[in-house]
């Protein structure tokens, strides 16, 4: 026998909190700050520049950047909480991800699936809706 412990174990040792999932909280902080600055700081040159929006809003464009700074930093600062702050940033961030994507895909579909980097954008609130779920779900039934 190994040093390694089971699963069941490591999660009791983390609070009930799988250390899989404050690594996913971690990943997000990243991946939300490195979409808000840019869109804080120069929506159309972000938007339109790199993603090809042909129309840009900068309100609306920093309110998103604004939602994700919320979410991605209390994300990292929340990292180290117990179930009970997981469960509830967990159902925080499936409600915001699948409005999100739910949203998106409205307004590609009236669209014409224009802009083409909606897609992308579809694409990773879809994914994280999913992670997001699973390991509410996941938490919800340990």
């Amino acid at each position: 026998m190994g040093s390694q412990s089971s699963p069941s174990v490591r999660v009791l040792a983390t609070g009930g909190v799988p250390p899989a999932l404050r690594t996913w909280f971690a990943i997000h902080f990243v991946a939300d700050l490195l979409f808000a600055v840019p869109m804080f700081v120069a929506p159309h040159a972000t938007l339109h520049g790199l993603f090809g929006w042909e129309t840009v809003d900068p309100i609306a464009t920093r309110l998103v950047a604004a939602a994700l700074f919320g979410i991605g930093i209390e994300s990292w600062l929340g990292r180290h909480n117990g179930v009970e702050g997981f469960r509830t940033m967990l159902t925080l961030k499936v409600i915001w991800a699948t409005t999100a994507w739910v949203g998106i895909l409205w307004s590609l579909l009236e669209n014409g699936g224009r802009p083409i980097a909606g897609w992308l954008f579809f694409g990773v609130f879809l994914g994280f809706a999913s992670l997001w779920s699973y390991w509410r779900w996941r938490l919800h039934t340990s």
